[in-house]
């Protein structure tokens, strides 16, 4: 059973940077890929960015390219989400996910989902 558990999340100044982390509590995620959706109020959530164990990947949403940077550990059965030259449209909650393949997540869902962490970009 694939147990997720994001965090990292916070209040930055616009242009600021933050690193959210997920770590699956499960044996082995070898078969996984792992990544980030967010969403905001009566929004849809999206896919942001993810990577695979296998080394598919990374993908990125268009919206974050060049901005945010996705790494998977395998040792630590953690994937990370570096977010740099924050914006206030990025303010939203971001949710780990989990899917057997990359082309999942990139599609818009997952298998897996962790618990949503906060990121609030102030102007």
């Amino acid at each position: 059973q694939v147990q997720l558990m994001a965090y990292g999340g916070g209040s930055v100044q616009a242009g600021g940077s933050l690193r959210l982390f997920c770590t699956n509590s499960a044996p082995s995620i070898a078969r996984h890929a792992m990544g980030w959706f967010r969403q905001t109020p009566g929004k849809e959530r999206v896919f942001v960015a993810g990577a695979a164990w296998h080394g598919a990947g990374p993908e990125y949403a268009d919206f974050v390219k060049g901005r945010f940077a996705v790494s998977v550990d395998n040792d630590k059965n953690t994937v990370a989400l570096q977010m740099t030259d924050l914006q206030p449209d990025d303010t939203a909650v971001y949710f780990c996910a989990a899917a057997d393949v990359i082309a999942t997540l990139v599609r818009g869902t997952a298998d897996f989902w962790g618990q949503g962490t906060q990121v609030t970009v102030a102007s």
